[in-house]
């Protein structure tokens, strides 16, 4: 087996000449680190092309269920967003259950995401953090960016709702009902998880160049 020198080094500084290297001597970690230094470039444009890629889906969903493995993925990834002084105050509920769905799209007016097989409620604590200011906002944002990637990264489509469930009418709080959400805890989100039947449409973005710049201001 061939490597290019660097690898075979890497191999070496954990003890095993490569030479000597069979498959009971590749364990896990081993085979990431070959992968990774041997699939860099790629593995970066990945992730860049899943950001590109990402746009809020708000089309009809179809009715394969979701596998829990992949939820799980979801909602690892969004726990593992920044936050605030570590206060670490999103939390999720993942709800893949038929009953439990009609009961939440029952309550869901005007309605959204009707297809979907699946939705991740998102919730917050509004917890004090550095020099009494509260971060939850962004901690739960950030958290939302994870999920939405990994939501497409993974094959699916979502869409963030967070204005028509907090509006006036509290839909929020009728879906924490359902689920038991303790007081202490306001759910702020819920994205549908699920394959689309129809592509997303790119929205017109404007150009580089009249939003980013180096430097300094030049509007």
């Amino acid at each position: 087996m061939h490597m290019p020198k660097r690898h075979r080094l890497i191999f070496e500084r954990d003890g095993i000449p490569l030479r000597k290297i069979s498959h009971e001597h590749l364990d896990n970690r081993m085979i990431w680190k070959f992968l990774y230094l041997t699939n860099r470039h790629r593995f970066y444009m990945n992730t860049i092309e899943t950001i590109k890629k990402r746009h809020s889906y708000r089309g009809k969903y179809k009715p394969d269920r979701i596998p829990r493995k992949d939820l799980t993925t979801i909602m690892e990834a969004g726990l593992v967003a920044p936050s605030g002084c570590n206060k670490q105050t999103t939390s999720l509920i993942c709800v893949d259950d038929i009953d439990v769905l009609k009961q939440i799209r029952a309550v869901i007016d005007p309605p959204i995401a009707e297809t979907a097989p699946a939705m991740i409620c998102v919730l917050t604590q509004r917890i004090p953090a550095y020099r009494d200011k509260c971060f939850a906002v962004q901690d739960y944002s950030a958290a939302i960016e994870n999920m939405l990637l990994a939501i497409v990264e993974l094959g699916y489509q979502s869409c963030w709702y967070e204005g028509h469930i907090t509006d006036d009418d509290r839909i929020c709080d009728k879906i924490a009902g359902i689920l038991n959400v303790p007081e202490e805890y306001e759910l702020v989100c819920i994205l549908p998880v699920g394959i689309a039947e129809s592509e997303p449409v790119a929205p017109k973005k404007k150009a580089f160049d009249e939003r980013a710049w180096f430097n300094s201001f030049k509007k």
